[in-house]
């Protein structure tokens, strides 16, 4: 004998369904969650490491405010002095948001940097992750040179035809010597 479709029927249907899909939703999010806050912390520390120099302990994360944002940012110790810093920098390219770490000596030097995310076009804008040529030109850059393009007064050579995510890329670098710089002005 088969149910009679009514508004009541549908309606506890519909109840378990959910239910049961909440369940699995929520099951795999728990099972999840610690692997990816793991992979994102190592990540993270992998990141940290590439833009610093060898040596020194890594202190725990610490804030800035610099143009009305907060950045957090590491310092590198060798003792009590401090060697260099990694800021955490992120501005909006031509797809999103495009997140780096910014290796930054105390005199304003920038000593590496590194693609955290991006949502980039692949193929143009996703090459600042990957363009050697345009990565390592910010190496070494001091604080007697323009971290802008030189479309726009700079000395830095944009990616081609990826000038927004070129400009968005120097701009994170220039706010994580700025910080650097800021933190420096307060000790």
């Amino acid at each position: 004998m088969a149910t009679q479709s009514t508004l009541k029927n549908m309606l506890l249907c519909l109840t378990l369904v959910c239910l049961v899909c909440a369940a699995i939703l929520g099951g795999a999010y728990a099972m999840t969650y610690n692997p990816i806050k793991q992979a994102n912390e190592n990540i993270l520390k992998a990141s940290i490491g590439a833009v610093l120099p060898e040596g020194g302990t890594i202190s725990d994360q610490k804030t800035a405010s610099y143009g009305g944002r907060t950045y957090t940012y590491y310092e590198q110790l060798s003792g009590d002095a401090v060697q260099a810093y990694a800021v955490k920098s992120a501005t909006t390219g031509f797809g999103g948001t495009l997140e780096l770490m910014v290796g930054v000596l105390p005199d304003g030097t920038v000593n590496s940097t590194r693609v955290l995310s991006h949502s980039e076009t692949p193929g143009l804008g996703a090459k600042c992750q990957t363009d050697a040529r345009f990565i390592d030109q910010f190496k070494g850059l001091g604080p007697d040179k323009s971290v802008k393009l030189r479309a726009d007064g700079g000395d830095v050579d944009a990616i081609t035809a990826s000038t927004i995510t070129s400009r968005a890329y120097t701009l994170a670098v220039s706010n994580a010597v700025e910080v650097v710089k800021s933190l420096k002005k307060e000790n």
